[in-house]
């Protein structure tokens, strides 16, 4: 199968990588000719361009761009593609990218591979990324189911764990296990920063050890990929959040007052529910 990639980055590189391997002929596209060609050497892609038209050949195109781009390649892309073309996208909000493509293109599968690492760009590229991982696609009444099944099939030779939900449910499953965790470990970092006693900065950077690694690792990330999870999806985030200092209020409640008895019973209760977000 030809499939097409736009935008070069972790996520379309790490695409490109394993479905090259796995036979297809990948076709590349980035803003940067330079990132095109870097590619190529890195053997992402078979072929590279900024142009847009390099696209007409693929029967299957992901958009792997910032999300606030992805309306506005698929209107790029449109003069170049085949009635048959199938779109999918990346990006880890879905109810607005899937309400502003629908219209532009009815074969179209909103998609959002739940991997990735705190690095980014081409370079960051890596085989394997998505293996055991969810991947999960967000089809509407309108989606053909051709056009689905063949995202899905595709997902599955990388070794991903396919699931189906409505565009709004993936927004608001993720606002708390992807979209909370980048705002809470970033704001861990802040919290640190903002310690007034140079000695004591200086300490807590110098004993950091894997606990702060963990904990820190998604509030260190791409700044942008942040900003566009909250910009797109803003109030599921904010319940989230709302929530989340909700339980750490409570916390410090508990530990003010010395109940020791109640903070095991949260910290147990915690402990046990844990792997059941864990794969």
């Amino acid at each position: 199968m030809k499939v097409g990639i736009v935008g070069l980055g972790l996520i379309g590189g790490s695409l490109g990588l394993d479905l090259r391997a796995l036979g297809h002929w990948v076709v590349g596209s980035s803003r940067r000719p330079e990132t095109g060609d870097r590619a190529l050497e890195l053997g992402v892609v078979d072929e590279a361009s900024p142009d847009l038209a390099i696209m007409a050949q693929a029967e299957v195109i992901f958009l792997c761009t910032p999300i606030e781009a992805i309306a506005p390649t698929v209107a790029a892309l449109r003069p170049h593609l085949r009635p048959e073309t199938i779109l999918t996208d990346v990006g880890s909000v879905k109810a607005p990218i899937v309400e502003a493509i629908a219209p532009l293109w009815p074969n179209f599968v909103g998609g959002h591979p739940m991997a990735g690492t705190e690095f980014s760009g081409v370079e960051a590229a890596q085989r394997h990324l998505f293996a055991g991982r969810p991947y999960v696609l967000t089809p509407t009444d309108t989606t053909p189911p051709t056009a689905c099944e063949t995202v899905a099939a595709i997902a599955r030779s990388l070794q991903a764990e396919v699931y189906e939900c409505a565009p709004d449910i993936h927004d608001r499953a993720v606002a708390w296990i992807s979209h909370l965790p980048v705002m809470v470990s970033g704001s861990l970092i802040a919290a640190c920063e903002g310690e007034s006693d140079p000695l004591v900065h200086k300490m807590a950077q110098c004993f950091a050890s894997s606990g702060f690694r963990d904990t820190s690792r998604v509030g260190g990330g791409n700044p942008e990929l942040g900003l566009m999870m909250a910009r797109y999806n803003q109030a599921a985030l904010v319940r989230s959040l709302q929530a989340y200092r909700d339980r750490l209020d409570q916390v410090i409640h508990l530990i003010e007052d010395g109940q020791w008895d109640a903070l095991h019973e949260q910290l147990q209760a915690q402990q046990q529910a844990r792997p059941a977000y864990l794969k």
